[in-house]
């Protein structure tokens, strides 16, 4: 099964003159895959992301989630595929800082419609996934770098989506909390998630099953293709 797919999308932003950000991209990621979208600065790699995650429509071309195409729908239609299917992880973390990391958390479930207590049950369950269960009650600023990030990564789970989008997931990390996040996406992607992230760290273009190499908005390799 495929998961996500791109079909000649391309997204051109308006302008004197237009600019083209990703050039008739077709791609396919399958169901349980765990791939890295890698490229130089400017490559597209974060338009291709948004793309794929519905936050953006392209200007051409068609996305697909799980095979329906996803142009035609509504913006409220488009968010809720966003809230049941897709988790996004930015490489800025966007935590709220007057907030513990359990009730950033929670925030990801802010457009189900779950009651409160529910939301704070659910966001410890998604820390103490991802090894943070002693600092659910600390707020972003009493944090490290890997422990925000690891809750940004909590915050995307907590909706068990079958798709999880990384945008340099490592970026603002040093080396060694850097591999620990790639091993908790690993992690992530043997417990059957599909994982797409977006990164110039050759460390995990390295560590990851395929790799998708982007340039001037074009897709220049590809190491695997989806079944």
């Amino acid at each position: 099964m495929t998961a996500l797919e791109l079909a000649a999308a391309g997204k051109q932003h308006p302008g004197s003159p237009p600019v083209t950000a990703l050039r008739s991209v077709t791609l396919a990621i399958g169901d349980g895959e765990f791939a890295a979208i890698v490229g130089p600065s400017g490559s597209g790699k974060s338009t291709l992301l948004a793309l794929a995650g519905t936050l953006e429509r392209p200007t051409s071309g068609e996305v697909r989630i799980d095979g329906t195409a996803v142009g035609h729908l509504a913006d409220h239609e488009l968010a809720a595929v966003r809230a049941y299917r897709i988790g996004f992880v930015f490489q800025q973390f966007f935590l709220v800082p007057t907030l513990s990391a359990v009730e950033n958390v929670a925030t990801g479930l802010l457009y189900r419609g779950i009651a409160a207590a529910q939301r704070r049950d659910a966001a410890a369950a998604a820390l103490t996934t991802v090894g943070l269960a002693h600092r659910m009650w600390h707020r972003p600023g009493e944090m490290s770098g890997g422990e925000r990030q690891r809750t940004a990564i909590a915050r995307a789970l907590i909706g068990r989506p079958a798709i999880i989008l990384a945008d340099e997931p490592t970026g603002s990390l040093d080396t060694a909390t850097g591999l620990g996040i790639l091993a908790l996406l690993s992690e992530l992607n043997a417990a059957g998630s599909t994982i797409l992230v977006a990164t110039h760290n050759p460390e995990i273009a390295r560590a990851v099953p395929r790799t998708i190499g982007l340039r001037d908005g074009a897709v220049e390799s590809d190491t695997g293709r989806a079944a």
